[in-house]
């Protein structure tokens, strides 16, 4: 005895992996002559929308943070990391986990952005 199509089609469906929704992104530039501030919007909306949508960003450039210089206030208390350690467990050293070069390169960059500007500082634990 066969299962009626509905019910095949909906196990069928219920087989198929998904997957994370993706959608279609362009880079648009808002700068004005002042460096790069770009951003990434979708493409899947309709031309009026996208143009209501680039004024918009266009006339609220300057609410975002494009660079760390841009956020000079955050307050420690709350954007602050900490490792609680308990002084009863000796520390263990991980393994080292090695990265590609190019990734290494971008990530050294990254953190000495963020070091010269003093976003990110040296913490002492025992």
């Amino acid at each position: 005895m066969g299962l009626p199509p509905e019910l095949e089609k909906i196990l069928a469906h219920e087989d198929q992996e998904m997957g994370p929704h993706q959608e279609e992104t362009e880079l648009v530039d808002l700068g004005t002559g002042s460096g790069k501030k770009e951003v990434k919007i979708g493409t899947g909306m309709t031309a009026p929308i996208h143009e209501e949508l680039m004024a918009l960003l266009k006339n609220f450039q300057d609410i975002f943070a494009w660079s760390y210089q841009d956020m000079p206030g955050l307050s420690s208390d709350i954007v602050q990391h900490r490792l609680p350690l308990n002084r009863k467990c000796s520390p263990v050293k991980q393994k080292l986990r090695r990265m590609k070069p190019e990734t290494s390169l971008k990530i050294k960059e990254e953190v000495k952005k963020q070091f010269d500007v003093g976003f990110l500082a040296v913490a002492r634990y025992p």
